[in-house]
């Protein structure tokens, strides 16, 4: 019984850590709602685009009455807006951002219009767009599940080792390796593609998403360390905590961004709100 309780606890804890990431993330797809004369339109404003291509906004809105205007402008910067005039086929009306190098940003906004009437979206806010290069499938889904993985055998073994359960020595090895592979062989992998850099974080920058992953990667060593002779479970228990507190920060925030005066990848925070 308490084995299916700790795995059962495990479980739960990193599902909770998917959802919350899915729903925090800045590059994730932003979810607006507006009401039009008494009809409630709900859209998702894309906030990430990979690739050598404009990046179409579409949104699904079937009133043909309704017409739509997106404006945009480099982010960070204070140069007038552009504005598109966004076209309608069907149900959809859409307007292209004209693309970016990997790592470069818009703030765009829309406004729809009904018999003389405006309407913003997101309350008028600006959403934050980040272009990034193609990254294989094959290198971005082994670094995703290898991620989750290692939260979840993380979670378990400082689960165990908190109740002093003595699996938890091997479950403490099997996050570290998993979390090497994952985070620190597969991870810079998905940033070079990304990007164009490898290793964003520390000692060369201070992009967020690839400390974090190295201030994980210590505490699993530590602990790996730490339990070879002798049974310590604090130690686990310190680092399964830490890799929670890790998780629980926003995916991609300060992440790599391209300073549109130098051309060069700096890191900047990325409105996560907006």
């Amino acid at each position: 019984m308490k084995k299916i309780l700790f795995w059962t606890l495990a479980v739960l804890i990193t599902f909770s850590a998917i959802i919350y990431q899915r729903k925090t993330g800045p590059t994730y797809d932003k979810k607006v709602d507006i009401n039009i004369e008494g009809t409630e339109y709900k859209f998702k404003l894309v906030r990430s685009h990979g690739g050598e291509s404009d990046c179409q906004v579409v949104i699904n809105i079937p009133d043909k009455t309704v017409t739509g205007e997106l404006m945009y402008r480099v982010f960070p910067t204070k140069n007038e807006w552009a504005v598109v005039k966004m076209k309608r086929l069907d149900d959809v009306l859409s307007a292209s951002l004209p693309n970016l190098p990997p790592a470069g940003k818009y703030e765009y906004k829309i406004d729809l219009e009904k018999d003389g009437k405006t309407y913003s979206l997101n309350n008028g806010y600006p959403v934050i767009i980040r272009f990034k290069g193609d990254v294989p499938t094959s290198v971005l889904i082994p670094h995703v599940i290898l991620m989750f993985i290692a939260m979840f055998l993380g979670n378990l073994a400082g689960i165990m080792a908190l109740f002093k359960e003595p699996n938890f020595k091997l479950y403490t090895k099997l996050t570290f390796w998993t979390l090497l592979v994952g985070g620190l062989i597969f991870g810079p992998w998905v940033q070079w593609h990304a990007f164009g850099e490898a290793w964003a974080g520390v000692p060369f920058a201070w992009d967020l998403t690839d400390n974090k992953t190295l201030v994980a990667f210590i505490f699993w060593l530590l602990a790996l360390l730490m339990n070879r002779k002798k049974e310590r479970p604090a130690y686990t228990v310190v680092a399964a905590i830490i890799m929670l507190i890790i998780y629980s920060i926003p995916h991609s925030m300060y992440g790599s961004q391209l300073d549109p005066e130098t051309g060069e990848i700096i890191q900047g925070w990325i409105r996560i709100f907006w």
